[in-house]
């Protein structure tokens, strides 16, 4: 597989959902952008209208109740990518997308899509609220760390970590598990293993392409690490949890 296959590969994962949408309107922003924030008392007073009532949506099915579930499915997507360009972790929004979706396609009635819209937009929420409270607080970190998530598909070094965060690497590498817990390759590892599941379970890609997506030495490589992991073998883990993820009480 080439270098141009693999990166395409990982961003269609990463993008699966987002490219379903039109370009939200500043009020729909301000939205995502309060669910981000974790403004859980904005947010509520924004959740006062319900969604089925919501003015405005565009037509995408002559069917009163599809259009609104292919509605919904767009702003839990859009809503997934907000948060996780803000901290949230891949798996945790696409666990937390798969399953409202999956929701909204089983629903049967707009009060029902209404509910579900609710309980979505807290979920999401309170996560970022959470997220938020223990934050980053080092812009150099928060630089490295947004690298590292948005080039999983390459080989990613200290070396260029410092470059882009204008530290040196034995400083960055002090900082770094200092505000993160983690070494850095500990960290780029984790991130890895954290995104190969989320693909496991909520993609058809096969185990060769997630491999290669995510830049791991080899296929075996990458078995063994998630082997010593989870116990599992890339094929068991994808046989045990496709499918099953629901969101945190």
């Amino acid at each position: 597989m080439s270098q141009r296959s693999k990166k395409i590969s990982y961003q269609e994962f990463l993008h699966r959902e987002y490219e379903l949408h039109h370009a939200p309107f500043q009020p729909e922003r301000d939205f995502y952008e309060t669910i981000r924030s974790g403004d859980m008392k904005k947010l509520s007073s924004l959740l006062s209208e319900p969604f089925h009532k919501k003015e405005g949506l565009g037509v995408l099915s002559k069917d009163p109740l599809s259009n609104l579930k292919y509605h919904l499915t767009i702003t839990i997507a859009m809503i997934a990518r907000y948060c996780l360009s803000d901290g949230m972790s891949l798996a945790e929004a696409y666990s937390l997308s798969d399953y409202f979706i999956r929701l909204t396609d089983e629903a049967g009635s707009p009060e029902e899509l209404s509910e579900i819209h609710k309980e979505m937009c807290q979920s999401y929420a309170q996560r970022m609220q959470k997220i938020k409270r223990g934050a980053i607080t080092s812009k150099a970190i928060h630089t490295c760390i947004n690298y590292i998530y948005e080039h999983l598909h390459t080989r990613i070094t200290v070396a260029t970590l410092s470059e882009i965060s204008n530290l040196s690497a034995p400083y960055l590498s002090r900082l770094f598990k200092k505000e993160t817990g983690y070494t850095i390759s500990g960290y780029i590892q984790a991130k890895k293993m954290e995104t190969a599941k989320a693909m496991l379970s909520s993609s058809d890609y096969s185990i060769a392409e997630i491999s290669a997506s995510l830049a791991f030495p080899s296929q075996s490589y990458f078995t063994n690490l998630l082997k010593k992991d989870t116990g599992l073998t890339p094929k068991q883990y994808r046989d045990r949890y496709a499918g099953h993820i629901t969101p945190e009480e």
